[in-house]
């Protein structure tokens, strides 16, 4: 578990930095453009290529790439593997990779009038609103291309275990929003025209792309690597990897595509419910970023040398420390967001053109969405065990019986509960997904619970319910303070981080949720560890 935590650490500490400048770029974006027509037209025109890229680049791309570079990289001269085997699949899958990507952007820019149509036909309705949308919609979109070669070049250094400049390199995006935002709010004046402010963060949007990519190709060439520009070869190895990222597209991607499926049914709300929807779900982005994407990055690489190499049992117990770590981590997170929910939305969020009734919507919106945190990160801990065994199929059906469970979920509750059942729905699917998947891994023999593992959660739920009655009470005695000044919102959030964190880990450690190694291992102190297998 040691190799785990540490490069878990490693990326979760930096994608936390990420998350505090998302969060501070959406703060702003809500006091300077409120819940109305340009914030709903921004949100759409982002949502396009960041969920292509979560679903793509970083999703179906990220699970076929890896192990087969990694099985190059790491696999013996003799069989054809080695640093020149992996340089030359790199090299080969980058050729074919950047004419599929510019095609397939300009493809969508041309046709981008009938997607923003299909996603988000009611804006229509809304005079110069759908026309805004398709105008920022292609603003944005190249940063799909540019993105895409930031996940490929991350994946070459993820299989070699440098895992700080992928998870640093979103930190570039968020600085470059919040300039574009302070750049158009500094444009619009004394105009009150918010599409100032829409045009200009689109255009950061591809501004930031183009610094991402920058950033890593120096950190390519500084981890000694060397990629070749070069005609596209269709080789035996460039056709496997296709093969197996159209169903990886989706198997990976259950949570991009129901975001697809929420954008269209969230367009068709009253005006400023898709802009609430996505600034909800930057709360419910913090933990399962910072977890889910550390866990998910760092455990497929070492999964898949631990399969290739025979080692079944430790594949089994990579698995049960990361889903022990999950639920650790998420479970006193959804119970305090869920808790907490009122007082994040009001001191974070409102003010300026954001309102407090916004707020008061939001809030019941992140409880609604918070309920499934622990799914949509144990999804990408289960997820791995299929793509590591290059099985791609299996996550394509539970995902797609989800999907369709969600739009049918949606289509009965969203009529009689608006934007929260929406939200709602979401956590449902991700919740019957996890299930799924599990049960398959289960019933092949690759991942199973054992007593051990289930008496840990059973503890870290006594745990959380200590903690949940502590939050309880303390919401209504801080509640004149979540909206007061800057120091009263700072103060009273801070009261309850810290006592909801500290009850938590001091009930968690008197139960017996946690051991001593592990409390040494998360909190980076020096402990007598066992020696760490050679991953």
């Amino acid at each position: 578990m040691t190799s785990l935590v540490k490069s878990v650490g490693t990326i979760g500490g930096l994608t936390l930095i990420s998350r505090v400048f998302g969060f501070a770029r959406d703060m702003l974006l809500a006091r300077v453009l409120g819940a109305g027509l340009a914030a709903d037209a921004f949100q759409l025109a982002f949502t396009l290529p960041n969920t292509f890229r979560r679903l793509f680049a970083e999703g179906a791309f990220s699970v076929a790439f890896v192990p087969m570079y990694s099985r190059a990289l790491h696999g013996a001269a003799s069989e054809g593997g080695g640093e020149e085997a992996a340089a030359k699949f790199a090299d080969d899958v980058l050729s074919v990779f950047l004419w599929v990507l510019l095609a397939f952007s300009a493809v969508m820019m041309i046709t981008m009038p009938g997607i923003v149509w299909l996603l988000a036909r009611d804006f229509q309705e809304v005079p110069g609103k759908f026309d805004l949308a398709v105008y920022l919609s292609r603003l944005t979109f190249p940063y799909l291309g540019l993105i895409s070669l930031v996940a490929m070049l991350s994946g070459l250094l993820n299989a070699r275990s440098r895992f700080a400049p992928g998870a640093l390199a979103p930190v570039l995006l968020n600085i470059v929003l919040i300039g574009g935002i302070t750049a158009g709010w500094w444009l619009r004046g004394d105009s009150h025209d918010d599409r100032i402010v829409a045009i200009a963060l689109a255009v950061s949007v591809s501004l930031a792309g183009v610094a991402q990519l920058a950033y890593l190709i120096w950190s390519v060439r500084r981890a000694g690597l060397k990629l070749h520009w070069r005609l596209p070869r269709f080789t035996p190895e460039v056709k496997k990897l296709g093969m197996l990222i159209l169903p990886a597209t989706f198997g990976a991607g259950i949570y991009q595509i129901s975001q697809f499926v929420d954008t269209f049914f969230a367009t068709s709300l009253p005006q400023g419910s898709l802009t609430l929807l996505k600034l909800a779900d930057r709360l419910n982005q913090m933990p399962l970023g910072i977890v889910g994407i550390a866990l998910g990055t760092a455990i497929l690489p070492m999964l898949s040398r631990h399969i290739h190499s025979g080692d079944a049992s430790e594949a089994q117990r990579l698995q049960g420390n990361a889903f022990e770590m999950a639920t650790l981590l998420t479970l006193p997170a959804a119970a305090a967001l869920a808790i907490c929910a009122p007082a994040f939305t009001a001191a974070f969020f409102v003010g300026g053109k954001f309102t407090a009734a916004d707020g008061a919507i939001m809030a019941h919106i992140v409880v609604a969405l918070v309920a499934g945190l622990p799914a949509y990160v144990i999804v990408k801990i289960l997820n791995p065990g299929f793509f590591a065994r290059e099985d791609m199929r299996t996550p394509v059906w539970t995902a797609l019986a989800s999907l369709i469970i969600n739009i049918a979920i949606n289509l009965y509750v969203v009529e009689r509960y608006g934007i929260v059942g929406l939200a709602g729905a979401t956590a449902a699917s991700a919740s019957i997904n996890c299930l799924l998947l599990y049960t398959m891994l289960h019933r092949r023999g690759w991942f199973h619970f054992t007593a051990q593992l289930a008496g840990k959660i059973a503890r870290q739920i006594v745990a959380v319910a200590v903690m949940s009655a502590l939050l309880w009470w303390m919401m209504p005695q801080l509640a004149p303070y979540y909206s007061g000044g800057v120091f009263d919102r700072i103060w009273s959030l801070a009261a309850l981080v810290a006592a909801g964190g500290a009850v938590f880990f001091a009930a968690a450690f008197l139960v017996g949720a946690l051991d001593k190694d592990l409390v040494a291992m998360l909190t980076r102190r020096r402990a007598k560890l066992p020696a760490p297998a050679q991953e």
